[in-house]
């Protein structure tokens, strides 16, 4: 293991260098290549460093310990150097997860589609909050967030919005979020000051590679149209927008956010793939589903997953019972304590499969 990691390593100084290079810096499609692989190494050569440190901090120990010291000193080096074994042993053992992951547990890019759901204008409202929030999440995780489609409603909300998040850890972080998110707020428009409750469905599906998802051209109807929007405008005076039915589901996926067919067509085609794989996944591991609902839920895209209570500052993730009353800064994209509890309740399900 450690030799692998010794390579690892010297791969990373590598980047390093690469990446404070001048004529790489120049040329960004080389740059975020580079950056990408950096960052994946990143967490390995963390836990790695700590490991190392510590392994040296248990040998000055062991050497101190082999000298003539008064009886206290040498009780509470024998108790540090517990807890330093100890933290060898921990770090080994993330150091073998990261170099030997699981295959479910693979790190993927993802594509997140949110739709307004009960609530008309205020649920489009909330659906872009909901895109705002992730987005923003994803900043600050350092993830790449791409948009692949929207389509705004007349009040700047979106019916519907799509895009993908890419980067170490985003799929493990984020594939739980899948479900029924439920707003109670006052409406801007509502004068009374009534409360009104709407929702948004968030579905979160991996993203295949072209090879892993093979679409047959003649299974594939392509339409392309002038963009439109909000209230049908247009928006643009070419054929750029793009509509791919995929004629054997009857999937319709719709692209028109890029002033290129071409874009467009592409990012239909990643939406399109994700969406086949994802039911080919859900008609292949329908029967196992109970394991997937026994951890935080199922995932289905009509499960109550989260309410945002607005005048109480809170939000609940119904189903491991985690409360927060800071809505605001979690709407800012300050998920970690949520995320954080949604992953301690997987592993919690996890050990308590594997003991049973």
């Amino acid at each position: 293991m450690f030799d692998k990691l010794e390579k690892i390593e010297k791969r990373y100084r590598e980047l390093e260098a690469q990446l404070a290079d001048a004529k790489i810096i120049s040329d960004q499609g080389q740059y975020q290549k580079l950056a990408k692989e950096y960052a994946s190494l990143t967490p390995t050569i963390e836990a790695f460093t700590k490991h190392q440190e510590t392994k040296n901090q248990i040998v000055e120990l062991q050497h101190l310990l082999k000298e003539k010291h008064d009886r206290d000193f040498e009780e509470l080096a024998h108790a540090e150097l517990e807890e330093l074994q100890a933290r060898q042993q921990a770090l080994a053992e993330t150091l073998d997860a990261l170099l030997n992951p699981k295959e479910e547990e693979k790190d993927q890019n993802i594509i997140i589609e949110i739709r307004a759901g009960t609530g008309g204008q205020e649920a489009s409202l909330f659906a872009a909050d909901l895109y705002r929030m992730y987005s923003k999440y994803a900043d600050k995780k350092g993830w790449k967030c791409e948009l692949l489609s929207s389509h705004p409603s007349e009040t700047g909300g979106f019916k519907e919005v799509i895009f993908s998040i890419g980067g170490f850890g985003a799929s493990k972080t984020l594939k739980w979020e899948g479900g029924v998110h439920r707003v109670q707020r006052v409406p801007t428009t509502e004068a009374s000051g009534r409360i009104h409750t709407s929702a948004a469905t968030v579905a979160v599906l991996a993203e295949p590679e072209e090879v892993e998802v093979n679409i047959a051209p003649q299974d594939l109807k392509i339409d392309v149209f002038r963009s439109s929007g909000p209230g049908g405008q247009s928006v643009n005076t070419t054929d750029s927008a793009v509509r791919l039915t995929h004629i054997p589901t009857g999937m319709v996926v719709i692209c028109q956010d890029e002033r290129s067919q071409l874009k467009n067509k592409m990012k239909a085609m990643r939406v399109l793939r994700a969406r086949l794989l994802d039911k080919m996944k859900q008609e292949k591991f329908e029967k196992a589903s109970k394991d997937r609902k026994a951890m935080i839920g199922s995932g289905d895209r009509s499960e109550k997953i989260r309410t945002y209570n607005f005048p109480d500052r809170r939000v609940t993730d119904h189903r491991v019972g985690f409360t927060t009353h800071q809505l605001m800064s979690l709407l800012e994209g300050d998920l970690d304590e949520l995320m954080e509890a949604l992953l301690k309740a997987e592993r919690a399900a996890q050990s308590e499969a594997r003991s049973s």
